[in-house]
């Protein structure tokens, strides 16, 4: 059942929506998704963009710490150290993570604890697509994408040189932060510098670290909201890169590099845990990276075809786990992949794309938590897009087709897989946008799916992979309207998306005998989710340059397998902001609800809700308005919360109440 709070907030805005005035904006275009521009009114798919001022206004953390709140997104929270977005109950493997449209090459879709090796603080803009975007990108992009755009190389001559800069500190954590990047040209020559640094201690908490429905189930007194740290949860960040670029009339070509280093502490992944979670022996994580990316575009005449563009990315990454001073297991992935795409120019309202992509990773883990042997991943695939846009009307579509093979000490395995879209949308007034796409997806197993066979702490599980799982297939339908008049914006999506062959980590009911872990094992079955994403805002009052925006946001989404519900599937959750501004300052206040989840898989314990206040202020008192000063505080009523899709949420709430100050200035 859809939870009445976010009902309540489609009705609102639908009945704002009726009175408004028909005046539409022009919509910003959208990177991800197609090698040609669509406008963010215009996109069929549910798309979320993060641009630099709210970036620099968030909180500091990984990537999906950083998204969590966003409609149908959450974290996969594994301590400040390691998160990963969770888009619409799906998570690692489904949910694709890209730095300028390439992957990561890194090992963090293989196990919650392990860090995405580019930091949000890096980003320009961040851009996350909600929902199967598989034909550009691959059947990793079953269940959403998360883009990383960072500028590093430049696609435009740089007149003036600029950059900007951000520094802050924040209580819950006794963390710091300073980032920034340098921009600068000579000619057609474009060159830019980019930095950033983050470190925190361990995080303050306003109650005992586990939680009641564990200690219950341990037959242990809960001690009560004693506040407290969680142990072992410091970060310390660090990366640095370069590039530049040649700038022509007909494009641009340019390389880039980055260096990352990450060593942050691991709560509750130890061997041998102590009564409150937390780990006895303190794991921490080394992580480091290397990468070199090229980029161009170059616009000419090649048959039907006015502008080839080119991406490529070579990346040497590893990381320890550091137990008692020692090194006790290593991961490596050392891998490239590039993409050609072929953009036929915009005719009639007619437009689209022909792509290849290709992929190479070796990947490599030695020591006591090394689950899965070491293998080789080859991925090729070839695609089109096309889109016809007739004002009032338009349709689009697009087909995939991709090879993945996995290569290890086993018998190899190979994958053939398919996958197209097809979709309709409608303008029948100024303002209005309704769309209705359906697709079909296919994903090839990953390693561990396929592999695993290990104590795996970090899931408190022994897993054990099924070398002969078959491709996942998803069959989606998904509705788009976008409603943008006067003083209102609204954007709603429902989705329903059908799984063949759905790759779940199902309990056995049985314990390794070695670890005592208990044994669970990759099964397929079939499997349904269905929910919904609504995202509006209306100013309600304006007074020169002194106005006063109304928002709001909610998301629902259930699953269901043949074996029960799924595990970790995230809760409903609605937020209502306003937002002041009168010149110079800007303010803002809200109030975040988010569901209890008591629909659990077999040995999952539920989620109780929670309801969180956040404030912030921004201030830009002088006359160069590249200045301003900010504070924020999350959290305000320093209430309880955990993450119900993390593997952590019994052990490790989320952080008590945040003061966080900063300072930004962009030149």
């Amino acid at each position: 059942m859809i939870p009445r709070a976010v009902l309540f907030a489609a009705a609102a805005f639908s009945a704002l929506a009726g009175a408004a005035s028909a005046q539409t904006e022009v919509g910003e275009v959208v990177v991800t998704g197609a090698p040609y521009a669509v406008s963010l009114d215009s996109a069929t798919t549910s798309v979320e963009i993060l641009r630099r001022e709210a970036l620099d206004e968030r909180p500091p953390g990984g990537l999906g710490d950083m998204l969590s709140g966003l409609a149908g997104v959450r974290s996969t929270f594994f301590g400040p150290g390691a998160s990963r977005p969770v888009i619409r109950g799906l998570s690692g493997p489904r949910v694709l993570v890209l730095s300028n449209g390439l992957g990561q090459v890194d090992a963090s879709s293989l196990s919650p604890d392990h860090a995405v090796a580019t930091d949000p603080q890096e980003a320009e803009r961040i851009e996350v697509l909600r929902g199967p975007s598989a034909l550009a990108y691959g059947g990793s992009a079953i269940g959403g994408v998360v883009n990383i755009l960072d500028g590093r190389i430049p696609d435009r001559r740089v007149e003036t040189p600029g950059g900007r800069l951000l520094i802050s500190r924040s209580s819950v954590d006794d963390g710091a932060l300073i980032s920034g990047n340098f921009r600068a040209g000579v000619g057609a020559l474009a060159v830019t510098v980019d930095a950033m640094r983050r470190e925190s201690d361990d995080y303050k908490v306003p109650t005992f670290p586990e939680s009641r429905r564990q200690l219950a189930a341990e037959g242990e007194p809960w001690p009560g909201h004693v506040a407290s740290r969680v142990e072992n949860s410091s970060t310390q960040m660090e990366s640095y890169g370069a590039g530049a670029s040649l700038v022509g009339e007909q494009g641009h070509f340019g390389l880039s590099v980055k260096h990352t280093q990450s060593l942050y502490g691991v709560p509750g992944h130890g061997h041998d845990e102590d009564a409150a979670g937390g780990a006895a022996d303190g794991v921490s994580i080394d992580l480091e990276q290397t990468r070199y990316d090229l980029r161009g575009e170059r616009r000419m005449e090649l048959g039907p075809f006015d502008t080839v563009r080119l991406a490529a990315g070579y990346a040497d990454y590893t990381h320890a786990e550091i137990e008692g001073g020692a090194v006790g297991t290593r991961f490596l992935s050392e891998g490239m992949e590039g993409r050609l795409e072929l953009i036929q120019p915009a005719r009639g309202g007619w437009q689209g794309a022909v792509g290849l992509q290709g992929l190479s990773r070796d990947f490599e883990a030695e020591g006591d938590e090394a689950f899965v042997p070491p293998n080789t991943t080859r991925e090729g695939g070839l695609f089109t897009l096309q889109r016809f846009d007739g004002d009032h009307w338009g349709v689009e579509g697009g087909l995939r087709l991709e090879r993945h093979t996995l290569a290890s000490a086993g018998p190899d395995r190979g994958f053939t897989g398919f996958s197209g879209s097809v979709g309709g949308f409608v303008r029948p007034r100024d303002g209005w946008f309704f769309s209705l796409s359906g697709s079909r997806s296919e994903r090839a197993p990953a390693q561990d799916e396929l592999l695993a066979e290990g104590p795996h702490p970090a899931t408190r599980a022994y897993e054990r992979g099924d070398p002969g799982l078959d491709s996942e297939v998803s069959w989606s339908l998904d509705f788009t309207t976008h409603y943008v008049a006067g003083v209102i914006d609204v954007d709603a999506h429902a989705f329903m998306v059908r799984y063949e062959g759905f790759i779940d980590l199902r309990p056995t009911g049985l314990n390794d005998a070695e670890s005592g872990l208990p044994i669970h094992r990759y099964v397929q079955t079939d499997a349904a989710f269905h929910g919904l994403e609504l995202e509006g805002s209306a100013r309600v009052w304006v007074a020169g340059d002194r106005s006063l925006t109304l928002e709001t946001s909610g998301d629902y989404v259930r699953g269901e397998t043949d074996l029960g519900p799924p595990a970790r599937i995230p809760p409903w959750s609605a937020a209502v902001r306003a937002v002041f501004e009168a010149g110079w300052l800007t303010g803002t206040a809200e109030v975040r609800r988010v569901g209890g989840q008591d629909r659990v898989a077999d040995f999952e314990l539920g989620t109780d809700g929670h309801t969180e206040v956040n404030l912030g202020l921004v201030l830009r008192p002088l006359k160069d308005k590249g200045f301003k000063a900010f504070v924020d505080v999350r959290n305000l009523t320093d209430t309880e919360a955990r993450e119900h899709a993390s593997f952590l949420k019994d052990i490790a709430p989320l952080p008590g109440r945040n003061l966080r100050v900063g300072v930004g200035y962009r030149f």
